[in-house]
């Protein structure tokens, strides 16, 4: 799994253009205030990481938060960090288990359109530690 992790004054977001004949279609736009935006890429190797891989991912979405004490939470399916690709199933279920994992410790959460393209308008701040990428 890739993580490119972002402290954004803001993200806003469009749905563009559907990747996925599996996923209902959605028009889709939003503006996200003061939030960690997290690109997530899932690799074919993560399906057998399990919980470990899913906790891992976790701590450090929010130890990119806490570092300036952001609540909301982005996720985004970026699949353009790695060399493979996880099953869109697996994705999907990962992504879904990082968002309820994260709202349940108090984060607000919000998932860009599995299986959609998107335009995004992202103003990142300045820090160092505002723009991380991890592997994991």
């Amino acid at each position: 799994m890739k993580l490119l992790m972002f402290q954004a004054r803001r993200f806003w977001f469009r749905s563009f253009s559907k990747t996925l004949e599996s996923v209902p279609d959605q028009e889709v736009e939003r503006e996200i205030p003061d939030a960690a935006v997290i690109f997530i890429h899932a690799e074919e190797g993560d399906e057998d990481g399990g919980a470990p891989l899913l906790t891992k991912a976790l701590k450090n979405i929010k130890w990119i938060a806490n570092k300036r004490g952001l609540k909301n939470v982005v996720l985004h399916s970026f699949t353009h960090l790695a060399e493979t690709n996880a099953s869109p199933e697996y994705a999907s279920s990962l992504l879904d288990s990082l968002a309820e994992r994260l709202q349940s410790a108090g984060y607000s959460v919000v998932a860009t359109p599995f299986g959609y393209f998107c335009e995004w308008d992202l103003s990142v701040y300045g820090e160092s530690l505002a723009k991380v990428y991890k592997a994991l």
